[in-house]
């Protein structure tokens, strides 16, 4: 089970609030955020709007607000709130033991919608 997830470190290596990038080689740059109620998340970081850098993002809640032109971003599902239409590609994640681990396949396989 353990070679379908790929471990990417502590989770404290990521401040609640924020988020740290993972480059992909032969793929998308991949966003994992921490927010302030302690979840982790991971979403291709591109913007499905302008694709700008997510992980720059401010972090509310379970949404980043894209540092480029405020678009809102659901962590959760990927999708653009309010009236924004759009959709980032999210990457199954997982805690466990105080890691982070992404789903190898997806990580992989990630490309920007």
């Amino acid at each position: 089970m353990i070679g379908d997830w790929l471990d990417i470190g502590p989770v404290d290596q990521i401040s609640p609030g924020n988020a740290r990038t993972l480059p992909v080689q032969g793929g998308e740059e991949i966003a994992v955020f921490h927010t302030l109620a302690g979840q982790f998340y991971a979403l291709v970081n591109k913007c499905p709007h302008k694709a700008g850098p997510l992980s720059q993002g401010i972090v509310h809640d379970n949404v980043v607000t894209c540092p480029l032109h405020s678009w809102n971003i659901s962590l959760k599902t990927g999708l653009a709130l309010g009236d924004d239409e759009g959709c980032v590609p999210t990457i199954p994640l997982k805690v466990d033991a105080g890691r982070i681990y992404l789903l190898r396949e997806a990580v992989v396989g990630a490309k920007a919608a």
